[in-house]
């Protein structure tokens, strides 16, 4: 990268997960420094994309609302009280989400975001006590929903990150801010294959590195992205191990008649986010009034009291618990127990690569497409660098193993890296060739 024309001049790079925030600002030395946490578990610097509401002991009319690992502590000390709500970074996009309404209250996206942030701003404290002008945001190159639409994901992060204060926004693709990192460990020409995995996107980004003047100089080649990463192969253990013991493929008496219990009370395990609302929605009646006429009530029972007793993080935990594990062995046991809700079973990693194979093809299309406009063949990558926390699935890996020769694939940062590197890209003397504003 070029040297900075104002180094450290109210820089901060905002990384806004799926599954987890990281903020960075530039120092004045260059250097991009993560803003940390002093969280309840200890000091993190990886914030859970995470808000929880509750009202007020003794005064119901007032919330009271935190976000990342205090929003975890308040939904875990009080479950029943607290409108827990996590991923809801996947709705960015979507124009079918307007508003949902929690206690009393309506929230837009814009709202949601903007409170989550301004909980993150107070618990950074002294890290953010130097108010920085200009926030470069990381953004997917393709956003995560059905028919998602771009254009109103950014009008709404503009929304909600321009009641922070900033004079200055920005948003830059959050693989081409994972490439600004890694290339610091360059040593030598190259182009890179960037490929960041989030909660929500795959995204891919190829750049062209080179060194001119002493100073390392980049040009970008080719971005591409799919609306498919770790939320969707949780889903898929989900609908394998959990959504049978809960009702689904069972089905119900209507006076003569057998009928199958509706699938779309499941398909809210998709997205993590839809848990809460389907909580909140008039399918939640239906559900209860099931349990009195389903040919297997105890099933049904134990969805309402999965969504009543709001176990939605525990079944996060469950499941996030079985992905890592199975990225070390090839077999794993995944239990999940929340009230009198228990299930327990072996699964083998060949298993669940078998359920994750549709969303296997569609990140090998996008690493496919991104090759194709740049234009290139796979021996005219050098590197090839993967980050996010689903670059470590071996069946991930493979993809590029595969295609490019273990000897090219790199990683590391997997939690920083985009921050760190939407940081660095504040010192560019061409920042708008990385960077666009909203409009």
């Amino acid at each position: 990268m070029s040297s900075p024309a104002r180094p450290g001049a109210g820089v901060i790079g905002i990384d806004f997960g799926t599954t987890n925030t990281v903020i960075s600002t530039l120092g004045g030395d260059g250097e991009a420094r993560l803003v940390c946490f002093a969280a309840p578990e200890g000091e993190i610097v990886a914030f859970r994309s995470a808000l929880s509401f509750h009202a007020a002991e003794g005064e119901p009319s007032r919330r009271v609302v935190e976000a990342g690992p205090w929003a975890i502590e308040a939904y875990v000390e009080e479950p029943l009280e607290t409108r827990f709500i996590q991923s809801f970074k996947s709705y960015a996009a979507s124009p079918l989400f307007q508003e949902t309404r929690i206690l009393g209250r309506r929230y837009a996206f814009e709202d949601l975001l903007s409170t989550f942030l301004l909980r993150l701003r107070a618990h950074a404290g002294d890290a953010w006590a130097e108010e920085p002008r200009t926030a470069i945001i990381g953004r997917p190159v393709n956003f995560a929903g059905l028919r998602p639409d771009p254009a109103l994901a950014i009008a709404r992060y503009q929304t909600a990150f321009a009641r922070l204060g900033f004079d200055d926004i920005r948003y830059a693709y959050e693989p081409i801010a994972a490439a600004f990192f890694f290339a610091r460990t360059l040593k030598e020409n190259a182009t890179v294959l960037v490929g960041d995995f989030g909660g929500g996107t795959s995204d891919f980004s190829i750049v062209k590195f080179h060194r001119e003047g002493g100073e390392i100089r980049s040009t970008a080649l080719a971005n591409a992205g799919v609306g498919v990463a770790g939320d969707a192969f949780d889903y898929r253990i989900i609908d394998h191990l959990v959504s049978p013991e809960l009702g689904r493929g069972t089905s119900y008496r209507a006076f003569d008649n057998i009928l199958p219990i509706p699938n779309r009370y499941f398909t809210a395990f998709a997205r993590w986010e839809q848990l809460a609302l389907l909580r909140a929605s008039r399918d939640m009646r239906d559900i209860r009034g099931l349990v009195r006429t389903a040919l297997e009530p105890a099933k049904l029972a134990a969805l309402v009291e999965v969504l009543d007793d709001n176990h939605g993080y525990r079944l996060y935990q469950a499941v996030s618990r079985l992905k890592e594990a199975l990225s070390a062995e090839e077999g794993a046991v995944f239990l999940f127990e929340a009230g009198s809700v228990r299930i327990h079973k072996p699964v083998r990693r060949a298993e669940f690569e078998a359920w994750i194979q549709p969303e296997l093809t569609r990140v090998e299309q996008a690493v496919d497409e991104a090759m194709s406009r740049a234009g290139l063949a796979p021996e005219g990558l050098d590197r090839v660098f993967l980050t996010g926390g689903s670059s470590f699935v071996p069946a991930v890996r493979r993809i590029f193993a595969r295609r490019f020769g273990e000897a090219k694939l790199e990683g590391g940062g997997e939690l920083v890296s985009i921050a760190s590197g939407l940081a660095y890209m504040g010192a560019e003397r061409g920042l708008d060739q990385w960077s666009q504003r909203a409009g």
